[in-house]
């Protein structure tokens, strides 16, 4: 079996969407961190890759602004697949000419559903992010690779 996006999205609904993210820091030493995240396309680009949403003041978003690129790796057990490509950050601090922000919460929403999330009342959903100027954070799947 070769890692493509179908085994990202297998093991990202076995494990609740629960995957590392990692960039790097100035330093050039690696940031890691776990987030909720799906198999979702770029909504500007239409690039397939993975996606999750940052709070607003999370030092990751300002990593990924500097780097410009990330890796997320999935897993379970010992089945893992990792997801490499460049960055690209949409919210309140991170606007896209390319897409119409009134859509944010929408988008919000469908990254959060990707990373299979589920909510009982969207309203307070939306209200929460936009307080915490939460970001939809995709990344291309420019490599992926696997132990299968």
């Amino acid at each position: 079996m070769t890692a493509d996006l179908d085994h990202v999205r297998t093991l990202s609904l076995q494990e609740n969407g629960l995957a590392t993210i990692s960039t790097t820091r100035t330093d050039g030493t690696v940031h890691s961190s776990v987030v909720n995240a799906g198999v979702m396309a770029d909504p500007v680009t239409g690039a397939p890759g993975v996606a999750f949403v940052a709070v607003g003041g999370a030092h990751k978003l300002k990593l990924l602004r500097r780097a410009g690129h990330a890796t997320m790796t999935f897993r379970r057990g010992w089945d893992w697949v990792s997801v490499t490509g460049p960055t690209h950050l949409i919210g309140p601090d991170d606007p896209d000419p390319a897409f119409d922000q009134a859509g944010l919460p929408t988008l919000l929403r469908d990254v959060f559903k990707a990373a299979t999330g589920t909510h009982d009342d969207w309203a307070e959903y939306d209200r929460v992010m936009a307080a915490e100027r939460r970001v939809a954070v995709f990344i291309s799947a420019g490599k992926i690779i696997g132990n299968h």
